[in-house]
């Protein structure tokens, strides 16, 4: 969510005209003055160009004129000019040091400028000179929320609301400091107010959207959004955050409509090229994909914020790209703090307590993988904690994790700085970021410096492109030791897969292809990834498998109505018939691993691999195809094969991936070999053996610990494989 910036309050009134003393005053000509109020009156209605005249014209004749100086430093702050904005204020304030006024407006250039405690200074200045002043009060406290300093804001904004109840940017601000408290209702009392004191309040509406999301209040929060649009039709912010929740909600085609408005809007709005691309994704909607992928690239090699390193996964396969996109967003939305949390403190347990921080504590991809970890844990040497972020969805799995941590902390109503305080007085070793950019986390604590130890693992399969985290956990199938330089974490090689699995995985009932709508005699390849994760280039390779392999039929996860419509004919663009695609239903997770056995391959993705989708095939007893990238997320399959015994389905080029495909599709005794094959390994290989896993994360927490305490650096190593 994007948030709209309070206001800060200009105030150019044209009252007595100030010149600098000199031995023989003179009063102002009448033509100076009218020549000032010609200015202003320009100024007001927007004609900044007769503006800026009228006022050089009075500096021509007295360059001292402070009326003139201020105004025309109002024009360039209009204007965005702030550095020369904050020039000619600094001239006015030479001449007239007790302009209340001016001292505030000078904030409010610095403030814009980011040079923060000058920006206090001057609006301390303003009201010393004017204690009753509430824009002052108001201005000083959005330079407070800006530095971290919520309480002191809060106050200001009281100050100037008890000089001016009615002070309708003092209610919006305040209510923008409220929510960042955490504090939701008492926020949203605060907006209503402002609201109604101006209907129109465009940007009250959107952030009022944004803190009922917080509470879950959705369609609520739709309808706000709405009520901006109402007002303002092309409003980037309410359209951004509009269509970001709509992607939670999962209305793909809703959400493309509003990034599609938002770029024609606003084409260099942060991250909405990508937002839109993603969106047309999920609904398998390729107009101008290669298109628009190549102009994210070339934007995000500019330096841009195109795309968010999330949605960047299934597009980047230039590793270079992917660290720059991740360090361009770590710079834009968690920069690392300047006063850490934790600071050198050494704790000196007998057991090292790690902190898994989340915003996916149930039933969900990364509880599947890491739940059997959380239970294996050896409690003589290691004491765990669960930090979440997000809901307790009240799934057995939330009560399976709840009993393996002994309780889960939850850090939804705290902000970033309380969390992170919450978790150094935990006494935090070593604390995981389970999502990274995915998903409900709170990079905003890892800013902060929480832990001695912090360490990228799981959720985001790239660097997070921050000094923030130390450590990044993978393997070096995943990371070949040469593309070490595109992690700006220090990378830890475990001695086999990176990625945990879950032994004790249920799987349900059986049941017939009858049952799941698929032809009884035929070839059935499938894929159950997420729909954003197919590009026109593999769904090409796709259907010419489909067309080499007789009869055969794909078998897809309909991820909403529209991705579904736009596969069958994108199928019969390419000379498959539609009646060839299967779509299967989302079902609850054990039964949807049953129901995998009945195909006979699972054919990859590219640039972003099946991730946790291939471990779920592969434990299910289906026999994964994949081709390696050339970017992290491009080798998770490869990855996940080795380890299960099953190297043969790696292949290294697109047209390796089609021709195995093809002759594996045409010999049915082939995959009958490699799925009897995959059955007797699941329970020999490494894979799925989660004690093994758990042993090697512990090997490497315990080294990195152990440099922790010793005041080393972080730096990359290798854990070297248990015995046995």
């Amino acid at each position: 969510m994007r948030d709209c910036a309070g206001p800060f309050v200009f105030l150019a009134p044209l009252g007595s005209v100030r010149r600098v003393s000199n031995p023989f005053p003179q009063p102002p000509s009448q033509e100076i003055i009218a020549t000032l109020r010609r200015g202003h009156a320009a100024q007001t209605s927007g004609d900044l160009a007769t503006a800026e005249s009228c006022y050089r014209a009075v500096l021509a004749r007295d360059p001292n004129m402070f009326d003139a100086l201020h105004m025309l430093g109002l024009v360039h702050a209009m204007r965005e000019q702030y550095a020369e904005a904050e020039m000619l204020m600094g001239q006015a304030l030479a001449v007239n040091p007790r302009s209340a006024v001016a001292h505030s407006n000078r904030g409010n250039v610095l403030s814009e400028l980011r040079r923060l405690p000058e920006a206090l200074a001057e609006y301390d200045a303003a009201i010393a000179l004017r204690p009753e002043y509430p824009d002052a009060h108001s201005n000083r406290g959005l330079v407070l929320q800006d530095l971290g300093r919520l309480e002191e804001a809060l106050v200001s904004y009281d100050q100037a609301l008890a000089l001016n109840p009615n002070h309708v940017d003092a209610l919006y601000n305040r209510a923008n400091a409220l929510r960042e408290l955490k504090r939701l209702e008492e926020a949203l009392a605060s907006y209503d107010a402002a609201l109604r004191l101006k209907p129109d309040y465009v940007e009250a509406w959107c952030n009022r959207g944004n803190a009922l999301i917080a509470i879950g209040a959705f369609d609520e929060a739709l309808a706000s959004y709405a009520r901006a649009l109402a007002v303002r039709p092309d409003y980037p912010a309410a359209l951004n955050n509009r269509g970001n929740h709509l992607i939670e909600e999962r209305r793909y085609e809703a959400a493309s409509a509003d990034f599609e408005r938002l770029v024609q809007a606003k084409p260099d709005y942060p991250y909405a090229r990508g937002l839109l691309l993603h969106t047309r994704m999920h609904c398998c909607d390729w107009r101008d994909f290669d298109g628009l992928r190549a102009d994210i690239d070339a934007r995000l090699a500019q330096g841009e914020q195109a795309c968010s390193p999330f949605v960047y996964q299934a597009l980047g396969t230039d590793p270079a790209l992917v660290q720059l996109c991740s360090q361009i967003y770590a710079q834009d939305r968690d920069p690392p703090a300047a006063e850490p949390v934790w600071r050198g403190k050494r704790y000196g347990h007998r057991k090292i307590r790690v902190g898994y921080l989340s915003g996916e504590f149930r039933a969900q991809a990364t509880s599947y993988l890491m739940a059997g970890v959380y239970d294996a844990h050896n409690r003589e040497q290691f004491e765990i904690f669960a930090f979440d972020n997000g809901v307790d969805d009240k799934s057995p799995m939330r009560a399976r994790l709840e009993k393996a941590f002994g309780g889960i902390t939850d850090i939804t109503r705290l902000t970033d700085a309380a969390a992170a305080r919450l978790i150094a007085s935990q006494e935090i070793d070593i604390l995981v970021n389970l999502n990274g950019y995915f998903g409900h986390g709170r990079n905003g604590v890892f800013a902060l410096r929480a832990a001695p130890v912090q360490v990228n693992y799981l959720g985001f399969p790239a660097t997070m492109g921050t000094p923030s985290l130390d450590y990044l956990i993978a393997d070096r199938r995943v990371i070949p030791e040469g593309e070490r330089a595109f992690f700006d974490e220090k990378i830890v090689y475990l001695p086999e897969c990176y990625q945990a699995n879950d032994v004790r995985r249920g799987i349900g009932a059986a049941v017939t292809r009858t049952q799941c709508g698929l032809p009884i005699d035929a070839v059935v390849f499938c894929s159950f990834n997420n729909s954003y994760k197919l590009t026109p280039a593999t769904f090409d390779i796709w259907m010419r498998i489909l067309r080499g392999v007789e009869g055969s039929v794909l078998w897809m996860l309909e991820s909403n109505a529209t991705m579904a419509a736009n596969i069958r004919r994108e199928a019969e663009a390419r000379g498959v018939s539609a009646s060839r695609i299967v779509f299967a239903p989302s079902i609850p997770m054990e039964d949807h691993l049953a129901r995998q056995s009945l195909a006979d391959l699972s054919l990859d993705t590219l640039p972003y691999n099946a991730h946790t989708t291939s471990s779920d095939a592969l434990w299910a007893g289906l026999p994964v195809l994949t081709c390696t990238g050339t970017t992290f997320p491009g080798r998770v399959a490869a990855s996940l094969l080795e380890n299960v015994g099953l190297p043969e389905l790696v292949t290294a080029s697109a047209q390796d991936y089609e021709s195995l495909a093809i002759r594996l599709g045409r010999d049915r005794a082939a995959l009958g070999v490699l799925k009897a094959k995959l059955a007797e390994n699941r329970a020999t290989t490494p894979l799925f053996n989660t004690a093994r896993f758990t042993r090697h994360i512990e090997a490497a927490y315990r080294t990195m610990w152990q440099r922790s305490t010793s005041g080393a650096a972080p730096e990359g190593f290798s854990v070297p494989a248990i015995s046995g």
